[in-house]
């Protein structure tokens, strides 16, 4: 009888797991189409490469720039879109990605302004780096809720007024560039990223450590 019992613990947990992991990877799933849906792809990167009609496990993992924590398993951990000549907003299905560690969108023509629940998009990300697009607007407040960045790379956009001070509260945070925009008011305080020039020059309103005093 006990016997039994644990066989029926057994099964019933790997029904649990199994229907997590595949919830899991439909998300995953879900995610990859949101983007190529609301993403302009004129050079066909996403087109060509980005093709659903299949079933086999682990098969989202050949997609360019996308890598996935097992290459036979539909889990995306980092995305790496960077140079494609991608247009659009920031895509918000990246939230269904629930397991992504690494966002790279650099050097596209993305535009418009950051989500501003963006770390509720992001939970995990500990590397974010947007640089070379058309993001305009304020850096939204909420980057400082995502606690787990090493990386944020903002620099060359379009973004204005000031950086917000909570970002300097990132205790993880050791690259930090925001150079090239149209940002003004005092440099914040970082906790765990040692300033440099370079990281906030042509900003002619910035002001500070490491720029000129305020």
């Amino acid at each position: 009888m006990e016997s039994k019992k644990l066989s029926l613990v057994g099964v019933s947990l790997w029904i649990l797991l199994g229907c997590s992991l595949s919830y899991a990877t439909l998300q995953d799933i879900a995610c990859l189409k949101s983007i190529k849906a609301s993403l302009e792809d004129p050079y066909n990167y996403l087109n060509a490469s980005w093709n659903f009609n299949n079933d086999t496990e682990g098969y989202i993992c050949k997609f360019a720039g996308v890598e996935c924590w097992h290459p036979d398993e539909n889990k995306v951990l980092n995305l790496r879109l960077s140079d494609m000549g991608l247009k659009g907003e920031f895509p918000r299905g990246i939230k269904n990605c629930t397991s992504l560690t690494g966002l790279d969108l650099s050097s596209n023509n993305l535009s418009g302004s950051l989500p501003q629940d963006i770390s509720h998009l992001v939970v995990y990300l500990t590397a974010l780096d947007l640089s070379s697009n058309n993001f305009s607007g304020s850096i939204s407040v909420d980057l400082a809720n995502c606690t787990y960045l090493n990386t944020l790379k903002l620099d060359h956009n379009q973004f204005t007024g000031q950086i917000p001070a909570e970002l300097g509260q990132l205790g993880r945070l050791k690259a930090f560039n925001v150079s090239n925009n149209q940002l003004s008011g005092p440099i914040p305080h970082f906790v765990g990223y040692s300033p440099k020039a370079e990281d906030f020059s042509n900003n002619p309103g910035l002001c500070g450590e490491p720029l000129k005093s305020c």
